[in-house]
């Protein structure tokens, strides 16, 4: 029986700021220009804060966002790119060590999320990389992205694990599918509710790999 497992990026494989909070500056500044005194400084900060963490029409609608904020931050924002190496959390060469396809499904503009993953040099670990790229019509979304991946791959729901830090994001989709799903826990990520599983660290994904397919439950 085939195994795999489905990485999300920011926040799990790498922090999200790995290449310094200087890399959404510019966005943040297109969005207060274009605020014009609709939010207030507090909510904006809320709204930059989570910007880290969710893509930006979920923080737009989440924190309500004009058309004019939302416009002025997606012009800016499809435009950001990583440019030089990046170092992702001291655990990541144990994906080499997984004894499962990895995969890799991320959710942001398309030009940063590609850019990002080239300057981490992750791209040699797993089967497949996808980016969910909210800047492209026909966007799809990560369920459906799953869903073709075990489609694609031959996989039932019983053989795919979804390890991410977002409980709305890919937990969710991993979830609504059937599959396991575990949070990791990064430093600076909230606990959520509706994960099947919460780890640490990528030492903790092993474990459970051996308990989910092996009856390894040390």
């Amino acid at each position: 029986m085939a195994q795999a497992i489905i990485f999300d990026l920011d926040n799990c494989l790498a922090p999200a700021d790995a290449a310094g909070p200087e890399l959404m500056a510019p966005m943040f500044a297109a969005i207060r220009q274009a605020n014009r005194g609709l939010l207030s400084e507090a909510t904006l900060e809320r709204a930059f804060k989570e910007c880290w963490r969710s893509s930006l029409d979920v923080v737009a609608a989440m924190h309500g966002f004009s058309e004019d904020m939302l416009a002025a931050a997606w012009h800016v924002g499809r435009r950001l790119e990583v440019r030089g190496p990046l170092e992702g959390y001291s655990d990541v060469p144990l994906l080499a060590t997984l004894p499962a396809m990895l995969f890799l499904v991320t959710t942001g503009f398309r030009r940063l999320q590609a850019s990002k993953i080239a300057a981490l040099d992750l791209r040699d670990y797993f089967v497949d990389v996808q980016i969910d790229a909210i800047d492209e019509p026909g966007r799809r979304g990560k369920r459906d992205i799953f869903s073709s991946v075990l489609a694609e791959y031959a996989l039932s729901a019983g053989e795919v694990l979804v390890v991410g830090d977002n409980p709305a994001s890919e937990i969710e989709a991993g979830n609504a599918l059937g599959l396991a799903t575990a949070q990791i826990l990064r430093p600076g990520v909230d606990r959520g509710v509706n994960a099947g599983h919460y780890v640490k660290g990528l030492g903790d994904v092993a474990a459970l790999v051996r308990a989910l397919w092996r009856g390894d439950t040390r």
